[in-house]
């Protein structure tokens, strides 16, 4: 896809790709811009930012609780677009945008995917946003405004459906490594089945993984076997610590990768 960041990452030799997920709005209103640059400074690829929604299915406690407090300190989708916007021209790395379809639908369809392109959004995660819907209502906005949809695999999609998100995808899957909520457990150990299935299937698009990778040990794990790994509760607690923000997003990012990429700044 003709100038977007992330066609432009995933078409490069890059591997063991490191994506961050902050919730928009938190822990402060006008955090989010601060976040997404420092991260980007430490060495991360690229940036997932939660539109914060009043009935998360798919969301954790950590990322709920942040999602709550977000709303408390008056983030809107008007607003993020306003923050995004300003950070536009500093940020090189792909930002992607997740969030419920009914945040879409209340903005407009087509007004929030030109303000995506607007402020330089490259994807969407929707998990709720059935392909049928996508394909009859969003597939045609999509193209016209450069965004990618990143639809979502559990370790109970049965093959048949993997293999048609793979041929309805245009960058990246992003794996669920859990049938459970994020955060909710320890490591991916218990998905490494799923993961090496994905790795035999040779699929088209790079998968990326996410649910529940909180330490180097598991983003590891998690690139053995795919593109890279997605973070989210662990990356929240971290920021949500005393201290500076700053601090906190290098001191956690460096614990997971240590060397593995060149702390940029």
């Amino acid at each position: 896809m003709e100038n977007n960041k992330l066609s432009s990452l995933l078409d490069s030799d890059k591997r063991d790709l490191i994506s961050i997920y902050v919730t928009a709005g938190y822990p402060s209103l006008n955090d989010t811009g601060e976040i997404i640059m420092n991260c980007e400074k430490t060495g991360v690829d690229l940036m997932e930012i939660g539109i914060p929604f009043s009935d998360p299915l798919a969301d954790g406690p950590v990322i709920q609780q942040s999602g709550q407090k977000a709303l408390d300190n008056g983030m809107t989708l008007k607003l993020l677009f306003d923050q995004l916007l300003e950070i536009k021209t500093a940020v090189k790395i792909p930002l992607l945008l997740m969030g419920y379809y009914n945040s879409i639908l209340q903005f407009g369809n087509e007004k929030f995917c030109k303000k995506c392109m607007e402020v330089g959004i490259s994807g969407l995660i929707i998990p709720d946003l059935p392909l049928t819907i996508f394909n009859t209502e969003l597939k045609d906005l999509f193209k016209k405004y450069r965004l990618h949809n990143i639809l979502l695999i559990t370790p109970q999609t049965s093959g048949d459906r993997i293999l048609e998100i793979d041929q309805h995808s245009t960058a990246f899957i992003y794996a669920v490594s859990s049938a459970s909520t994020t955060g909710s457990k320890s490591g991916i150990s218990d998905s490494t089945s799923f993961l090496e299935k994905l790795e035999k299937m040779e699929l088209k698009h790079p998968i990326l993984t996410g649910f529940n990778i909180n330490n180097r040990n598991a983003y590891l794990q998690a690139c053995k076997y795919t593109r890279g790994a997605i973070i989210g509760s662990s990356f929240i607690k971290a920021i949500s610590e005393e201290g500076s923000i700053e601090q906190n997003i290098h001191t956690y990012i460096k614990s997971i990768l240590k060397n593995d990429h060149t702390i940029k700044g």
